[in-house]
């Protein structure tokens, strides 16, 4: 067997996938918040159980939890805990001022390792970060004065 074949890579993306209490609210939150698109969803008896949402090259993926029958499975610890999903973006601070001018709670944006950060939580408790690389100094705080 030859050890020095050259395949090309086989994982082409990693989507998280969030379990959610309502579907319908987390899609008004990322697709009217956030800016979202919904690309693909599973409809099962006139209901929504799935769907897939992009924003640029990004994605995630969103499923309701069953409440009943054989796949129930709503959890009883509290959602979100210790979960951040990060997306890289051209302009964090575009994003900032486009979601907060649509009424969305986040964070003020910060510098932190190199990046402007900014912050939000989803409605089960999934942290979200918009993040875009920058020559500010570590620890700058925007200014909306500034723009």
């Amino acid at each position: 067997m030859n050890s020095e074949t050259k395949t090309e890579p086989n994982v082409k993306q990693a989507v998280p996938f969030f379990l959610v209490a309502d579907i319908e609210a987390s899609i008004r939150y990322y697709v009217d918040g956030l800016g979202f698109k919904m690309t693909k969803q599973w409809v099962d008896a006139g209901k929504l159980r799935w769907c897939w949402l992009e924003h640029g090259n990004a994605a995630l993926m969103l499923q309701e939890f069953w409440r009943e029958g054989h796949h129930s499975n709503v959890p009883t610890e509290k959602l979100g805990v210790g979960v951040s999903i990060c997306f890289i973006c051209e302009d964090a601070l575009a994003i900032y001022r486009e979601i907060t001018a649509r009424g969305i709670q986040a964070s003020r944006p910060f510098v932190g390792n190199a990046m402007w950060v900014m912050s939000l939580t989803d409605p089960d408790g999934y942290r979200i970060d918009f993040e875009s690389y920058t020559d500010a100094p570590e620890e700058s705080e925007y200014s909306e004065q500034e723009n």
